[in-house]
């Protein structure tokens, strides 16, 4: 299915760099990337190892890079490994060309919208138009979506000083638009006692708490847990590009049940940690009770999860929100 090359292919648009001739081959590269991707260590949750969105930029900067030498089927598998790094666990080409219900519960839809349209470019490739122009501006939004540089643009001037700089003038004083913004700064758990307190002292004043790339573990997160869950007026809480894993759903879903807990979240951003791809039912219908006029829970398959279900779950996706996720990543 389109996996020949084809005149005007990417392979003919290589760099003037990739003369013809013999490939030069990377075996260790396969087995270092297959090894830090099954890392059991990491997935334990116990601190170890960088968070997972390091590995995975790294693999869609490789991944360009190969289409750029017309290596289109080598791309082909490293997509394959990037998807069931995210989760998309089916190695099925069909599967990941077409949106069935079985994909609508994955955490981080616009991530699962760009390797949609990568795998697209890689297996069924267009003779027209600048398909490798194309290519570079997916592999550049997806890097942008899946590292902390987002995170740091909203910094501006504290973006060069160091963390604990960054920290202490974030809870310096109140916070700005009722966010307090730590993304991309990293936490120690000391520094999660100062942030606990900050919660705690300026909770009527906090809509939004942004955590994501600060390389939370489980046991931090869960450290966490009792100040953020207190705060009266959080709406949404971002937990992105950390090092999380599946167990801490199961804390995080006991607390939702509690309706004096989180009493007015509307929505919980868990994407691009270490193994959560996907949110347990309690969990969304917890969210739902919470804010029931609002549609924009993309994981919710509203009718069961059967065949039928899967045109109702896509009515109900949050195209507004998903649609202003593209315009974010698309701006870079």
């Amino acid at each position: 299915m389109g996996s020949r090359q084809t005149k005007g292919s990417l392979a003919e648009r290589a760099s003037p760099g990739a003369a013809p001739g013999p490939r030069r081959e990377r075996p260790d590269f396969w087995a270092s990337l297959l090894l830090r991707a099954g890392d059991k260590a990491g997935r334990a949750g116990a601190g170890a190892g960088l968070p997972p969105y390091h590995r995975r930029v790294g693999m869609v900067q490789e991944l360009l890079r190969m289409v750029r030498q017309g290596r289109r089927e080598e791309a082909g598998t490293l997509l394959q490994h990037l998807r069931q790094d995210l989760g998309m666990e089916s190695t099925s080409l069909d599967d990941v060309l077409y949106r069935y219900a079985s994909f609508r519960n994955l955490v981080d839809p616009i991530t699962h919208d760009l390797i949609i349209s990568l795998a697209r470019y890689i297996h069924c490739p267009k003779p027209e138009g600048d398909a490798l122009g194309a290519m570079e501006k997916l592999c550049r939004q997806l890097t942008y979506h899946l590292s902390p540089h987002s995170q740091w643009r909203r910094h501006r001037g504290l973006a060069k000083r160091k963390p604990q700089a960054c920290l202490k003038a974030v809870l310096a004083g109140s916070p700005p638009d009722n966010t307090v913004d730590l993304s991309g700064i990293p936490l120690s758990s000391r520094d999660l006692e100062r942030v606990s307190s900050y919660l705690q002292r300026c909770g009527e004043q906090v809509d939004s708490v942004e955590l994501g790339f600060t390389g939370l573990t489980d046991d931090m997160a869960l450290q966490l847990l009792p100040a953020l869950s207190a705060l009266p007026r959080l709406t949404t809480l971002a937990l992105n590009g950390n090092r999380l894993t599946r167990a801490l759903l199961r804390d995080l879903t006991d607390a939702l049940k509690d309706p004096s807990k989180f009493p007015h979240v509307t929505w919980i951003d868990l994407g691009n940690n270490v193994d959560i791809f996907s949110l347990p039912q309690p969990f969304l219908l917890s969210l739902r009770k919470r804010s029931p006029k609002q549609g924009h829970l993309p994981t919710i398959l509203e009718l069961g999860e059967g065949p039928g279900a899967g045109e109702e779950a896509r009515e109900g996706t949050p195209a507004t929100d998903h649609q202003e996720g593209k315009e974010a990543v698309a701006q870079t």
